[in-house]
């Protein structure tokens, strides 16, 4: 397979990639400043910094799973059920096409063709009775790789925040680290805007400031929270 090829077979899960970056690099963001302001060690912040990433990112992947699993189940449930009842009744497709046309507003001959052709199709007509009476769309994408694709996002995009407190823990760095971090972290959210503003095609400027200023007032609300704690206990 090209590179051409891989890139076109995952496009579709790439608003699953957005939502998990924006949530990974958000939630590890507010952790770091919800340490600083606490006053907490480096390492300190790299520990609870990797194991929000791990398990806040693990958990998100599960429950992306699980949503489109259950939307693919119930989607087969009851299109398993129009089936069973077509098999029962000839009849029962083009009574239920005809319902579903007549409330569109066809009528006489026009309807009649309709439900000629819809019916002629056998999974056409299923899917514009979920869709229509039940608003029930099928789901495509896999729900394995939804979970898979979500995880990889958090984590390599939650990871940013964390790079310079790694980086000093091997090697010394002078400067501030959280100042040298906040930086690091906006890049991250001006790529992840970028892909958000295109995945919702909406204006790329829109798109990375939404991005910028959620992680700015997720950090500020975190660092203030630790510092008044911090304050508090010790």
């Amino acid at each position: 397979m090209t590179p051409t090829a891989r890139i076109k077979k995952w496009e579709p899960y790439l608003s699953e990639f957005v939502y998990g970056g924006i949530d990974g690099c958000v939630t590890t963001f507010a952790v770091v400043a919800g340490s600083v302001g606490a006053g907490l060690d480096s390492a300190v912040i790299i520990i609870l910094g990797f194991a929000n990433l791990l398990a806040d990112g693990f958990a998100m992947s599960v429950g992306a799973y699980l949503s489109t699993k259950t939307e693919k189940d119930n989607y087969s449930k009851h299109k398993n059920r129009e089936l069973e009842s077509d098999k029962q009744d000839p009849n029962y497709k083009k009574v239920r096409i005809a319902q579903v046309f007549k409330s569109l507003g066809y009528k006489d001959q026009a309807l009649d063709v309709v439900v000629d052709q819809v019916t002629n199709d056998s999974e056409r007509w299923i899917d514009i009775i979920l869709k229509e009476e039940m608003k029930i769309i099928p789901e495509n994408k896999s729900p394995l790789k939804i979970g898979g694709v979500t995880y990889f996002s958090f984590i390599l995009i939650g990871i940013i925040p964390l790079l310079i407190y790694v980086l000093d823990y091997l090697i010394p760095i002078r400067g501030d680290l959280f100042v040298i971090a906040s930086v690091l972290t906006g890049f991250g959210f001006l790529i992840i805007g970028w892909l958000k503003a295109h995945v919702n095609d909406t204006r790329i400027l829109k798109g990375i400031i939404e991005t910028l200023a959620l992680g700015a007032i997720a950090a500020i609300v975190a660092y203030f929270i630790g510092d008044f704690l911090e304050s508090l206990i010790v």
